[in-house]
């Protein structure tokens, strides 16, 4: 059976990142958008990983395109937004597609592991996947739930 670990993706500077590297990590995995409803989340998702990273959090932000056109620009001008609007400091890696034929390896694993309450598609931009230690899908979050609300499964998962 495969988990997160198996697979890698290119960051947004390009370089390639095994997701064996997170063996032993709590992962947080996010398809992001810029000019979302939902981007003030990232405000959220930053706070969680400041909190959370010495105890083995790892969030990882998966700008993608495919809802509404709301993620337009290169992974430079998606990394400086970030960075200068959020503090972004969590990995963020090169713009996917997350549901398709086109859909990143990654994210055809996630939506088998854990499908969504209306089919496993992703619908919309940031929803997310906590992962255990050992590489399985824990759960999945609707867009519309909020990093803060998630903060206790984390914490739980962390203790696991």
């Amino acid at each position: 059976m495969s988990t997160v670990f198996d697979f890698s993706a290119k960051l947004n500077n390009g370089k390639k990142k095994q997701f064996a590297d997170y063996r032993g990590k709590v992962l947080l995995i996010v398809n992001t958008a810029s000019k979302c409803g939902f981007t003030p989340q990232y405000k959220g998702l930053e706070e969680l990983y400041k909190k959370y990273i010495k105890q083995g959090l790892e969030i990882l932000g998966f700008p993608c395109d495919q809802f509404g056109h709301q993620e337009p620009g290169s992974d430079a001008d998606i990394s400086s937004f970030c960075e200068l609007n959020y503090g972004v400091t969590f990995p963020l890696f090169s713009k996917i597609e997350v549901n398709g034929d086109d859909a990143h390896p990654l994210y055809k694993h996630l939506k088998s592991e854990a499908g969504g309450l209306f089919g496993d598609d992703i619908k919309w931009n940031f929803t997310k996947f906590l992962i255990g230690r050992d590489g399985t899908v824990l759960d999945r979050y609707a867009s519309l739930t909020s990093p803060e609300s998630i903060d206790r499964d984390i914490a739980k998962a962390l203790k696991a």
